[in-house]
């Protein structure tokens, strides 16, 4: 019994996740307002019943697509970043990552910047979404501290302001880049220049290939 309730659960994960990787499917291809129940259906090559099934409701395709996005890019930075622990070589990995540079960045971030629109004026997406950033403030923060300690970082130095500006710094850019009215390697360049300012310009403007 135990065996075929895990593989129900296995099977029903896999039919949710296809839905929800056609859904990535659609932003990429049409942006976030051609997502439909049918729109996915046709995608994902089922039934728009079965996609109701799963997602009653437009929105929960959409918060559903957006937590799918944040798992895949997360796995993209384990993959760029390895077995890499410096806590610089880290923050250039994550926050090169939030600029648009290639077809999955591109999709992630056009669903990032729709759901951060739809959290303007949804009071529960908008908790999602300062619960999302506040992690990610932290988790950034972290990495500044660990280098404020072993001295690669003034003692002065704010990790919670600085990870905010980052990221702020990053993520604007990131619209503009969306929009096509900048090529990606001038935000690229200057977010890395900005983490090169903060160590101290005796370091480099980059360490490493933000795309490697």
């Amino acid at each position: 019994m135990n065996r075929r309730t895990r593989g129900r659960g296995a099977d029903h994960e896999r039919r949710r996740l296809e839905i929800v990787d056609a859904v990535l499917s659609v932003v990429e291809e049409n942006g976030l307002a051609a997502v439909s129940q049918s729109s996915v259906a046709a995608r994902a090559d089922v039934s728009p019943g079965r996609v109701q099934h799963y997602f009653p409701a437009r929105h929960e395709l959409i918060e559903a697509a957006f937590d799918r996005a944040n798992a895949l890019s997360a796995a993209r930075i384990a993959e760029r970043s390895g077995a890499e622990t410096e806590p610089r070589r880290m923050l250039e990995v994550v926050l090169t990552e939030l600029i648009p540079y290639d077809t999955f960045t591109r999709t992630h971030l056009r669903v990032r910047q729709s759901f951060t629109a739809l959290a303007l004026s949804e009071e529960a997406i908008a908790s999602r979404m300062r619960c999302d950033y506040e992690r990610l403030y932290e988790e950034l923060a972290d990495l500044l501290r660990r280098d404020r300690e072993s001295g690669r970082v003034p003692a002065e130095t704010d990790p919670r302001d600085e990870a905010v500006s980052l990221v702020a710094l990053a993520e604007g850019f990131a619209y503009h880049v969306l929009l096509d009215l900048i090529d990606p390697a001038v935000p690229r360049a200057r977010v890395l220049g900005a983490i090169a300012d903060l160590y101290g310009s005796g370091e480099g403007r980059a360490t490493t290939d933000p795309e490697g």
